[in-house]
Parts: C-alpha cells; sequence; structure tokens
C-alpha cells in the first residue's frame, strides 16, 4: 500500500481544514498489514478519529461484539482470500448498522462485480485527503440514514 502524506512545506490538504467532529468517531480498522495497519491508523487518528484496529477477522469480530462503531473499516484478504467480507457481514448484523467498507490500495484485488455491489464501498487507501473525504462521508451517510429511521418509527 503507497500512502502520500504531505510534506510540511506543502498547504494542508482539503480534509485537514475540516471542522473537527464534536465527538470523535469510532472507527474499526481491520488489516493483517501491520504497516497498512499502523499507516492508516495513525491518519485516521491525526483526522480526529478514534481507532480500534484488528490483525484478523477474527479479532475484528470480537471487536465488534465489545463496543459500537460508526465506521468499520477492512482489509479484503486477511488469514482467508475473503475475510474482509466476513467482517462486513458480522458489523452488519449490529443493531446500531455501522457504516461500511473495504480498504485497498489495489482495485485489482477486489472480487468481481464486489464495487458495485449495493452497501459495499470501496475506500482507496492512497490519497490521504481523499481517505479522509471518504471516511467522514460514510460516518455522514450512516448518521443520516439513522436520522432518518427514527423520524419513520
Amino acid at each position: 500500500m503507497r500512502t502520500r502524506l504531505p510534506a510540511g512545506t506543502e498547504k494542508p490538504p482539503v480534509a485537514a481544514k475540516m471542522k473537527a467532529p464534536q465527538r470523535m468517531a469510532r472507527v474499526l480498522l481491520a488489516d493483517d498489514d501491520p504497516t497498512a495497519r499502523l499507516t492508516l491508523q495513525t491518519v485516521l487518528e491525526a483526522g480526529g478519529y478514534h481507532v480500534d484496529s484488528a490483525a484478523s477477522a477474527a479479532e475484528a469480530v470480537s471487536l465488534l461484539d465489545q463496543s459500537e462503531y460508526e465506521l468499520v473499516l477492512t482489509d479484503l484478504a486477511m488469514e482467508s482470500p475473503e475475510a474482509g467480507l466476513r467482517v462486513l457481514a458480522h458489523a452488519r448484523m449490529k443493531d446500531y448498522r455501522p457504516a461500511t467498507a473495504l480498504v485497498t490500495s489495489w482495485r485489482g484485488r477486489m472480487p468481481k462485480g464486489s464495487r458495485k455491489t449495493p452497501g459495499r464501498m470501496l475506500v482507496e487507501a492512497a490519497d490521504v485527503p481523499e481517505l479522509l473525504g471518504q471516511v467522514a462521508n460514510l460516518i455522514s451517510s450512516r448518521a443520516s440514514r439513522r436520522v432518518r429511521r427514527s423520524r419513520k418509527s
């Protein structure tokens, strides 16, 4: 995974100028690659998010059973080729319905047709401002869905 971090002499990225959330949104990040996991965790924490990380699908499922998250980000292939899909399926069974997304730096790793599957979004971790923007959009969309559901009940 290649992540480009802004150099100190450049203008701050657009995402860095965004208002910090009132409350730190909780994100669960699952990736078996320690370098990718630590890099994404650092970027997300710098973006104002509280991040719990897991090195396997089993660990991510355990964390999902212990805490609530606004967003679950997972790599696709961890201990098995589609371990990330198991994490997303488990997250979607939760009553609090977190936003979910697969994280990859290469679209070729995605299973055929998965980019078009409703409810599954691909976050590409190549550009920090874009990544933070995608994360903010996922969390915002989740909040909007929750408000609409509460008005209907």
